[in-house]
């Protein structure tokens, strides 16, 4: 079998590099050479994934690359996709020139890794760790927060939303083709042709949970999620899970999540918390990395700690509350779990309409009351419809995990590169007269 060297590249936070770390151990256990090129702050999870390490050196890092502040869309694109563009393009560049690679893997979010690698030549795949960036024909746009058209009047609402999205994207045509020309690459008419630039889109959920367009791009391939249990939660593991409840209480129980990502998140999530004190159940719940468990009060059904093995607690629980992500949504889901869902990221509000249109759950804004947040939990508790659906999508999910065509995509690009650059060293040389 042969073996290739690949490059993988992500960006911003742990919820961002933990799918490609999935997707670089699928690599590594079918034989092939993996590096993984990240922001500085994740060097301990890919190193002790057994992964070496390439930090980003031109291209910004921390919440310079991934700001926190996302109430100014346009300006978060700015900052963190086109600005940079050409940093990051320099340093994929860079580090294509330094070591073997066969083929790149690059989060779809790094339009300017994207660019690094076309410049070098070399095939390279977009990863999208969530519902497709790309605008599908059909399909609301991932920060629409739509759900899928069933009537002319929805499906009108969705074309202009789309239209929408890419007046905003195209806003910045200019700059990404600025920093192309510098690559020596061709111009694009419109922002999204980058994606039809790519060998492959790789999309990490199941087409079961993503709603249907009417027509998919050639390059365009489901996957399934991208699952593996991150090191630090790992860590959680090693310790006997303890429940914070009594066996004896007989109530349900609730996983309350927060998100990974730092997202202004303090005030929804004690609001949740809040919440718990009027329902009847047994709550823990899981702060991360980015909110201080002392700066939070909690009543006395909530258990609340910094972090617990979600993939554990799950099995223990009848209800998860969380922001959306899309890790958490999917782990939510193959175990069966109906979902409150109270979106303020970009991807969440996708995951969120899909939850509710699918049935598997109910959505509310994160400036929800404690009551109308109480009143929701207690509808998932008490209507078993919720967790039917959630168990059917679950068994989806896993059916794609278990037959996902990731590697095998990887290595169709990584062969094509290899064999053209062997048949250009059989070439014959010409001297000049």
């Amino acid at each position: 079998m042969m073996s290739y060297d690949f490059l993988l590249a992500s960006w911003g936070t742990l919820g961002n590099l933990s799918p490609m770390l999935t997707a670089a151990r699928r690599l590594r256990q079918n034989g092939h050479h993996v590096r993984v090129m990240a922001d500085p702050a994740m060097r301990r999870e890919v190193e002790a994934s057994g992964f070496a390490f390439v930090t980003w050196r031109r291209a910004p890092t921390g919440t310079a690359a991934d700001p926190v502040d996302v109430s100014d869309i346009q300006d978060f694109l700015r900052r963190a996709v086109f600005d940079p563009a050409a940093l990051y393009a320099a340093d994929i560049r860079d580090e294509i020139s330094r070591a073997p690679t066969d083929a790149v893997l690059v989060l779809d979010v790094l339009f300017g890794g994207a660019l690094g690698a076309e410049a070098a030549d070399v095939p390279f795949a977009l990863l999208s760790p969530h519902v497709s960036l790309r605008p599908l024909p059909g399909m609301p746009p991932a920060t629409s927060g739509l759900t899928q058209p069933k009537t002319p009047g929805e499906r009108a609402e969705v074309d202009a939303a789309n239209a929408r999205q890419a007046e905003t994207i195209n806003a910045f045509l200019p700059s990404l083709n600025r920093a192309r020309a510098d690559l020596d690459l061709p111009p694009l008419a419109d922002v999204f042709d980058l994606f039809d630039r790519a060998d492959r889109l790789l999309l990490a959920t199941s087409q079961a949970f993503d709603f249907q367009a009417d027509a998919l791009p050639g390059n365009f391939r489901y996957v399934g999620p991208l699952l593996d249990v991150p090191n630090w939660s790992k860590s959680l593991e090693t310790e006997a899970w303890r429940a914070p409840w009594s066996v004896r209480s007989g109530r349900p129980r609730a996983l309350i999540a927060c998100s990974t990502g730092a997202q202004g998140q303090r005030d929804t999530f004690q609001r949740i918390i809040d919440a718990m004190e009027t329902v009847e159940i047994d709550a823990l719940a899981t702060a991360g990395p980015n909110l201080d468990v002392a700066d939070l009060r909690a009543p006395k059904n909530v258990h609340l700690t910094r972090g617990a093995p979600h993939d554990l607690v799950m099995k223990d629980v009848s209800v998860v509350i969380s922001q959306g992500g899309h890790g958490t949504t999917t782990r939510s889901l193959i175990n069966g779990l109906p979902q409150l869902i109270l979106p303020m990221g970009r991807d969440q509000a996708a995951n969120a309409a899909r939850i509710e249109a699918k049935g598997a759950g109910l959505q509310l804004p994160p400036t929800a009351s404690e009551a109308d947040i109480a009143a929701a939990v207690n509808r998932l508790i008490a209507e078993p419809r919720f967790k039917m659906a959630a168990s059917l999508l679950g068994e989806a999910m896993k059916a794609d995990i278990d037959r996902s065509s990731l590697v095998d995509e990887m290595e169709a690009i990584a062969a094509t590169s290899r064999a053209a650059r062997q048949q250009l060293r059989k070439l014959p040389l010409h001297k000049s007269a």
